[in-house]
Formats: structure tokens, C-alpha cells, sequence
């Protein structure tokens, strides 16, 4: 080592540098220093007693006992990626004199293709939103301007909850919202999320919003901003009244924007910017998504298939 230091103040120092200088959310911090917290448990245990005692033999065993707790590909995949980011920095930074981790063999993990809604679904989605807000009931006005806009737009539902009034550019049909990393970006909606947002704005939202609502557009039931809890279950409710749709959280909607817009001829890059993100490849997926549609559609109705 190059000197000597206690896992947990290196721990520490690792995930402010994840927060601070990278800027990655609170949500990535914690299951950073989560995945960090279980190598050190498992190193103790096994009498090491500072980073420079963890070598890979150590680090090889400690992803055999993430697959012997029965954790999905995908969370073992994801804490050794954590772990190699750790080490990477802790070496960088003088804290040890060599990278035991950068040999340490991520485990691959198949791409699952996202469930989406066909477009007819979607409709029928947005008319039971419809007929629910036509009793008037500020929360129900607001829910469908969030189906609509979650759907419209294609947009996380964190970055919808945090939308403020002045994010929302009612002439170009444009939201301002900020993404992973604290990345700001303009993305358009359509003519029907316009009027539902419009409504739920000027008839809706004067009726929840009190002293504590601040700018925040989408209000819960007390006035504060809406919390991402109450939207995933609002959709989920939604979605069950409905037979035949799939269960979806509001990344689904997500998701089904991605792949109607790629099923309409939209560019890929335009729709890569849309959603956000920093690399093709992850909106490459959507097409794969909408070839299996294609080749469903194909064995259905094709006499040769």
C-alpha cells in the first residue's frame, strides 16, 4: 500500500467523489457504498484488515458468494462494475500501489427487451385516464396529465416530478428537464398532453396547491410535490383496470414512447436525444424491441411463416 488507510474513510471519500464528481444521484451513492459495504464485510471476515490485504483471489471469491445468495445476473453485474470503479479510484487516488480488481471479470448479462404497450393500448389507456377525470376531481386531471406527458414525452418519472411551472414553454410545446447527472435537455409534446396539461395547470393545480407548493407542476394531495411513489402507483392502478395491458411501471411508458416513435420512422439519434442518453447503444434497443413486434406479427399473419 501506498499508505495505510481504514476501509470505511476510503468508502466514504469514494462515494462523495461518485456524488460530487461525477454526479451521479443519491440512489447510485447508496447502492455504491452498499455493494462496497458487503466486499468489506466479506474481507473482514476473512482476516484482512486494509484494502492492500484484498487481492483478486479475494475479490473472485467475494463474486462467488454474491451468485451463492442467488442474486440476479444483473445486481451481480452491477456490484462488480461498483467494485472495480472503487478500486480504480482507490489506486488512482495513492491508496494503493496496484489495481487488484482490474482482472476481475464482470459476469455478462443478457439484454431483457422491455414491455411496452402496443399503440392501440396506449389509447386505451389514455381514454380510462380520460373518463376518470372527467368527475372533476383535481387529483384524476392530474393524473392524466401525467399519463399523457409520461407517454407524449418519454421522459423518467424523476424528471417529471421535479418539472417547476417556468420548465414548461407552453408555445413551443417544449419541457426543460433535468436528467441523470444533473444533464439538462428540451424535449417536445404533442397537441393531446398540451390540452391535458393546460387543464390540469389552470383548473387542477390552483385546487392542491397551498404555501408549500412552491413551482413544482405536479402537486400531491397536500400541496408538496408529487412524490415518485404515488405516480408509480397511480399508474399501476390505471393499467389494472384495464384488461389485456401489460403491467408496467411509468418507465414503461418510457419505453413505449422509445419504440412507437422508432415504429413511426423516427431517426434513432433523434430519439436518443429525446430520451437522454449518453450512448446509441441504449436506445438501440428499442429496435430490437420493435423487430420482435415485427416478426410476431409476421408468424401471425403471413400464409408462409
Amino acid at each position: 500500500m501506498a499508505h495505510e488507510t481504514d476501509f470505511e474513510s476510503a468508502a466514504q471519500r469514494f462515494c462523495q467523489y461518485v456524488l460530487l464528481e461525477l454526479g451521479r444521484s443519491d440512489n447510485t451513492v447508496k447502492a455504491y457504498g452498499k455493494d462496497i459495504d458487503t466486499l468489506i464485510e466479506f474481507s473482514v471476515e476473512r482476516g484482512c484488515q486494509g484494502l492492500g490485504d484484498i487481492g483478486i483471489v479475494e475479490l473472485r471469491g467475494w463474486l462467488a458468494a454474491q451468485r451463492n445468495l442467488g442474486l440476479s445476473p444483473a445486481t451481480i453485474a452491477r456490484r462488480a462494475t461498483s467494485i472495480r470503479l472503487f478500486f480504480a479510484w482507490a489506486t488512482a487516488n495513492g491508496y494503493l500501489d496496484h489495481d487488484p480488481a482490474s482482472s476481475l471479470v464482470i459476469p455478462k448479462v443478457g439484454k431483457r427487451l422491455p414491455k411496452v404497450l402496443q399503440q392501440d393500448q396506449a389509447i386505451n389507456v389514455m381514454e380510462r385516464a380520460a373518463l376518470r377525470a372527467d368527475d372533476d376531481d383535481p387529483i384524476h386531471i392530474r393524473d392524466r396529465a401525467i399519463l399523457e406527458l409520461l407517454y407524449a414525452s418519454g421522459i423518467r418519472v424523476g424528471e417529471l416530478v421535479g418539472l417547476n411551472i417556468n420548465d414548461i414553454d407552453e408555445s413551443r410545446r417544449t419541457l426543460k428537464v433535468t436528467g441523470k447527472g444533473s444533464k439538462q435537455r428540451v424535449v417536445p409534446y404533442g397537441a393531446i398532453a398540451d390540452d391535458t396539461l393546460r387543464t390540469y395547470i389552470t383548473k387542477a393545480r390552483p385546487q392542491l396547491a397551498n404555501d408549500e407548493s412552491g413551482q413544482a407542476v405536479f402537486l400531491g394531495a397536500r400541496g408538496k410535490r408529487v412524490d415518485q411513489r404515488i405516480v408509480r402507483g397511480m399508474v399501476t392502478e390505471v393499467l389494472r383496470s384495464l384488461d389485456g395491458v401489460p403491467d408496467l411501471t411509468p418507465h414503461g411508458f418510457r419505453h413505449s414512447a422509445a419504440t412507437h416513435l422508432l415504429e413511426g420512422g423516427a431517426d434513432i439519434r433523434a430519439v436518443q436525444e429525446l430520451l437522454g442518453h449518453a450512448s446509441l447503444a441504449t436506445t438501440q434497443l428499442y429496435t430490437h424491441v420493435s423487430m420482435e413486434r415485427l416478426k410476431a406479427v409476421y408468424q401471425q399473419a403471413h400464409p408462409r411463416a
